[in-house]
């Protein structure tokens, strides 16, 4: 029997309100909106950018903090624990994490730089297209899989367990994979920004969540926890989702206006690669016998990645201005449209699994 940990049953019974009926709406609004206040003010983003820390956004990760806390809350400890001891669904999402995504990017980078788009490209623009692809695909997971997996009503204990494995593998395997894949030797794994994400994404709302949980459920009951408190804190995580998307795009998605031509070329790969992994490690999850919440969970961390390692590394070996930066850019740019897409197929598709 396959482990049921992290299904959060509440967010099944729970009714949609009207952020997340029309979350699709919500979305498309709010990349307009961030585009067209992007392109009309470009000083906002400029001074967005100069907000950062270890190469992350301080704008973003606080909201990124306002989208995982309420996760966080929802979970019991100890389903944390047994997802932890789960086998299948780790070895599942490591082996998709670092033998196949990684190789599968650097296939779809080649592929679209240099044979299908080549013609239209500098050899040094298919160079650092393509390294600025890798190191996007060998940055598995960011801490936003926890949003996903809890959207897609996947195992969010597994998903958290998961981030926090991979924020370790990373350390370890990042530099000798890019090493591997770009021929580049003397790589330097961006320890601040693994670091930074790692507490910020992960320790900070997990201690957050954890407390509030103990004290409300001690102090104000189960009934109120659920009835008040989790529909509550479900609202703020889709808003803080909403603004997270105004933010990117005004940050970035100015890019769009001046190279439409080359941010298309890039995505196409991208999103390729994203489906293509998410799509094999769903049908092997279905051959292993997992349930669901496990499948969606390791499918959809296997689909992400941590992008701000990737502009880290980007940006050390390459520049702010080369054609790799802009690449893992793109995969800013795309990261929420494409993950969203991938969370409403597996809602679609749950009943593939028993």
């Amino acid at each position: 029997m396959c482990s049921t940990a992290g299904r959060l049953p509440l967010e099944k019974e729970r009714k949609l309100g009207i952020w997340e009926k029309y979350l699709s709406l919500w979305v498309v609004l709010c990349i307009v909106a961030g585009i067209t206040i992007g392109k009309t003010f470009p000083q906002i983003s400029t001074a967005l950018a100069q907000l950062q820390v270890a190469n992350i956004s301080i704008p973003i990760a606080i909201l990124l903090f306002a989208m995982i806390y309420p996760i966080m809350v929802q979970i019991p400890f100890h389903e944390i624990k047994q997802s932890a001891k789960n086998p299948k669904p780790l070895s599942l999402t490591l082996f998709m994490n670092w033998l196949v995504s990684p190789f599968t990017m650097a296939l779809f980078a080649w592929f679209f730089m240099s044979v299908v788009f080549g013609q239209f490209l500098t050899a040094v623009q298919i160079q650092e297209f393509r390294a600025g692809m890798i190191l996007l695909g060998i940055a598995p997971c960011t801490a936003m899989v926890l949003v996903w997996s809890y959207m897609a009503r996947a195992n969010v204990a597994h998903t958290l367990v998961m981030t926090a494995i991979n924020s370790l593998t990373m350390v370890i395997l990042y530099a000798p994979m890019a090493t591997l894949l770009l021929g580049i030797s003397g790589i330097v794994v961006p320890w601040a920004t693994i670091a930074f994400a790692v507490v910020v994404y992960i320790c900070t709302p997990l201690v957050a969540g954890h407390v509030t949980r103990h004290f409300v459920l001690k102090s104000k009951g189960e009934e109120w926890f659920k009835e008040r408190l989790i529909p509550s804190l479900g609202k703020m995580a889709i808003i803080s989702l909403l603004i997270t998307l105004v933010i990117l795009f005004i940050y970035q998605g100015g890019i769009i206006f001046e190279l439409p031509a080359i941010i298309g070329m890039i995505t196409v790969g991208i999103f390729l690669n994203i489906m293509l992994v998410f799509a094999v490690a769903y049908l092997v999850a279905r051959w292993m016998r997992l349930h669901y919440e496990d499948a969606a969970s390791a499918a959809i961390i296997a689909g992400s990645n941590h992008f701000e390692v990737a502009i880290a590394v980007a940006t050390t070996l390459f520049g702010v201005g080369s054609g790799a930066a802009l690449a893992t850019t793109v995969g800013v740019l795309t990261e929420v449209p494409i993950m969203l897409f991938l969370v409403w197929l597996c809602k679609r598709t749950r009943g593939f699994f028993k």
